[in-house]
């Protein structure tokens, strides 16, 4: 049986998974990225209550999501199930098949795996490391062609860290293209804070959700915010998109007041995680190896000695170390010699798995 183009991936085991899969329960994970596997101190009882009242509420659908919720967040939004479904949204909303989109590498695959599914193309630009991670206008500009429909940005990017600078948030609005800002990790500042895209003079579609602004990625509540130019015409045509799907359950919607009241202590939570395992990481790096800046998120990338593929050093982790940590490849970076860990890990599983591979990185 054929299926569609969509679904048409070459997805086999790769070597790192067998590796992985190999040592079991040895396995020291610096990958972890759902916070409610970190060890994170949530507010159970009180989240429980919360939808204990909310689970009475009767079902009254609307597209664009229930105005009290959407009221709480402030600003014109539609509400999804989860920022996935808002870049499906969106793609539906700006691109016919074989339309393009651009955004930068380094950067998450799952984007991808979405545009795939709209059957939308992604031509994609890379960052600029000096400093700091940058973009340079005239590589968006070059990668723009007569099919290209939006601009994505990642603010801060995952899992460089770095956020869209005012300068940089001017010099794209210039090129007159819709942009699509995801600020998922917006609420995370390490070694700099950063702003929300917002441009009067260009279409732009900020994306947030729970599953990082209250660490709850199982309650499955994320928004769109819209502005600038063109903003009614845009709401009106998601309002369509959205009636068809009906996605988002009405409890967490009905909930979503008090748990932005509560989400703040889980945010301070995550982020006295995330501060202490990159200055426990910093401290201990060695001479041949680099954590380059972090400005947000909860990512760090490690510059280390490319003496070999980025494939071979992560699985000479697994098998000797049983320390699993993400290949820059993953990612799309340019070169070898890039991994990525996460800051979310657990403190004594983090301290641990950074000791160990220590003593496999090239001195």
């Amino acid at each position: 049986m054929t299926f569609s183009r969509r679904t048409n991936w070459n997805a086999p085991v790769n070597r790192l998974t067998l590796a992985r899969q190999a040592r079991a329960g040895e396995i020291l994970d610096l990958t972890e990225s759902n916070p409610t596997r970190a060890a994170i101190d949530y507010p159970l009882d009180e989240l429980s209550e919360i939808f204990a009242r909310a689970s009475r509420a009767p079902y009254t659908p609307d597209p664009l999501g229930l105005p009290s919720a959407r009221e709480v967040l402030g600003g014109d939004v539609i509400l999804t199930a989860s920022t996935s479904e808002a870049y499906s949204f969106l793609f539906k909303l700006l691109c016919d098949p074989g339309d393009e989109i651009v955004t930068a590498i380094p950067s998450y695959p799952l984007l991808e795996h979405l545009g795939a599914l709209e059957m939308v193309t992604l031509r994609q630009f890379a960052l600029e490391f000096h400093q700091r991670w940058e973009i340079d206008p005239s590589r968006v500009r070059e990668t723009t062609t007569a099919r290209t429909r939006a601009i994505v940005v990642v603010n801060p990017n995952n899992p460089t860290g770095s956020f869209v600078a005012s300068s940089e948030q001017n010099e794209l609005a210039q090129l007159q293209l819709p942009i699509i800002s995801d600020e998922v990790f917006l609420d995370y500042p390490l070694d700099a804070r950063g702003s929300t895209f917002t441009h009067d003079d260009v279409l732009t579609f900020t994306l947030g959700g729970l599953s990082k602004s209250a660490g709850l990625p199982h309650y499955k509540l994320a928004w769109i915010r819209v502005s600038g130019p063109g903003k009614e015409k845009a709401i009106a045509a998601l309002e369509v998109i959205a009636d068809n799907f009906l996605s988002v359950a009405t409890p967490i919607q009905v909930a979503l007041p008090e748990i932005l009241a509560v989400a703040p202590r889980i945010r301070a939570a995550i982020s006295s995680r995330t501060r202490r395992n990159l200055d426990h990481l910093r401290s201990a790096a060695i001479p041949s190896m680099r954590v380059l800046p972090v400005e947000g998120g909860w990512s760090a990338v490690v510059r280390v000695p490319s003496t070999g593929s980025d494939e071979e050093l992560v699985l000479r982790l697994i098998e000797e170390q049983g320390v699993v940590v993400y290949p820059g490849y993953f990612f799309d970076f340019a070169s070898d010699g890039y991994f990525v860990v996460s800051l979310l890990t657990e403190p004594a599983t983090f301290d641990e798995g950074v000791r160990r591979l220590l003593q496999t990185i090239p001195q």
